[in-house]
């Protein structure tokens, strides 16, 4: 059937003075260097209807996704099902939630985010026309593996590699960019949906609100397009890249710079992939969701000892740093008494031959690499932080060599073998999306 299509866009940047998300401490925010947006697209063949959502926020946590969901589907009709609400990851959005023992959630701000999600949401089913859609795969090399691995077996996030116990990059990076694009029948450009692999941290550290670098792309393809149109960044499995290349310590830039950069090379490579882009409106629409249920890591007796030793020492003794991933070990153990296990929501979505996976995780690049790898469509999208936040998934290698986003803490808390659940899921679904005509 006929594709209709609708599309939006809206501004969600909290209040000069909050708290900025994604660092072990707290950043106050005293200026907003750019605006937070959501940015929303709806596709419908006439029988099954999808909707996403792009967030410029570090995180939502499922249960909140869960309510925003549900309300959407009271207000558009839209089952909950098929609403995916992602974030690009920044560390300058304000604090969705307590990821930190001295800084809590904004709640207020969550009450206007959701207003705002469900607000966006029905403008876009309400501004739906018929239309066509274009996709594409293509490179934009923006993001490197942050890993580094040491002669004594131990893995770290960052580091200098010119050391002589350097012995390689733990994992892959990928460069792969993909591009959806819907146009009404008089040829205007409706909405444009992209997605790359980098840790939305080129300017994690500063003191203003900002999109970082997702921002920047849709800032150069509005203008060099001259399209105010909504821009999707969804976010790759990029849970152990970096916007720093991490062999080439030398040619490193301002987190500034690198924000620019990295948003040229986007947009860039966006509108060229767009040029020439064929288009079609007869394509099927389908949409497939699962809870994956896996384990939640336990924290070994002698974890749990030296956590608490070093939370009662207090921060001033311990530091922050270690002070902080103590409470996390503490934190995690509470978390288990409550429940063992997590539920992870996993989205498989076919739109033609453009297929697209989403899973809560922080994924680890390899993971996102062996999904397009076993898919069947011609270009593949995997789109992480969707739906919820269960930490950082990493591989075995990440698990066997520690560090920050391999050891037991509470946002790295699921099971060892979570990625390799979520690969073989993501796949299954993808397969029975294309079985099914």
């Amino acid at each position: 059937m006929a594709l209709k299509i609708g599309s939006s866009t809206k501004v969600i940047t909290p209040e000069i003075g909050c708290s900025l998300m994604g660092q072990l401490y707290n950043r106050i925010s005293t200026r907003v260097r750019d605006d937070l947006e959501t940015n929303v697209l709806y596709v419908s063949d006439g029988v099954s209807q999808v909707l996403l959502l792009s967030c410029d926020l570090a995180l939502l946590e499922r249960e909140y996704c869960r309510q925003v969901q549900q309300e959407i589907e009271q207000a558009t009709g839209v089952s909950a099902s098929a609403v995916i609400i992602g974030c690009t990851h920044t560390h300058a959005g304000p604090y969705t939630t307590a990821l930190l023992p001295d800084v809590p959630e904004d709640k207020a701000y969550l009450a206007r985010l959701k207003n705002w999600l469900v607000e966006a949401a029905q403008e876009a089913v309400q501004s739906a026309v018929p239309a066509s859609l274009g996709w594409a795969k293509g490179q934009a090399h923006i993001g490197y593996n942050r890993r580094l691995c040491w002669s004594d077996g131990s893995h770290t996030m960052y580091g200098d590699s010119r050391r002589l116990e350097f012995t390689g990059l733990e994992g892959p990076d990928d460069s792969q960019q993909t591009v959806l694009a819907a146009y009404d029948q008089a040829g205007k450009c409706l909405a444009i949906v992209h997605n790359n692999s980098c840790h939305a941290t080129a300017v994690e550290s500063a003191d203003f609100i900002s999109a970082d670098f997702p921002g920047a792309a849709r800032h150069y393809i509005r203008q060099a397009s001259g399209w105010r149109v909504p821009v999707l960044y969804l976010q790759g499995a990029s849970g152990d890249t970096s916007p720093l290349n991490m062999l080439a310590p030398e040619s490193r830039v301002s987190g500034e710079q690198r924000c620019q950069e990295i948003g040229l090379l986007l947009a860039g490579e966006t509108l060229h992939l767009m040029k020439g882009m064929p288009r079609t409106s007869e394509i099927p629409v389908k949409v497939a969701a699962e809870e994956l249920k896996v384990k939640i890591r336990q924290p070994s007796a002698e974890e749990l000892e030296k956590a608490s030793q070093t939370v009662a020492s207090g921060q001033e003794k311990a530091g922050r740093w270690n002070y902080v991933l103590a409470w996390s070990v503490l934190a995690l153990q509470e978390k288990i008494q409550k429940s063992p296990v997590e539920i992870l929501p996993i989205h498989a979505v076919r739109l033609g031959d453009f297929a697209l996976v989403s899973n809560p995780c922080e994924l680890y690049c390899q993971f996102g690499l062996d999904i397009k790898r076993r898919s069947p469509a011609e270009a593949t999208a995997v789109v992480q932080l969707a739906n919820g936040f269960s930490g950082y998934c990493p591989t075995i290698y990440g698990v066997m060599g520690g560090g920050y986003s391999g050891m037991t803490i509470l946002w790295t808390r699921l099971e060892p073998f979570a990625g390799y659940s979520i690969v073989e899921t993501s796949v299954r679904l993808l397969h029975q999306l294309w079985k099914q005509s």
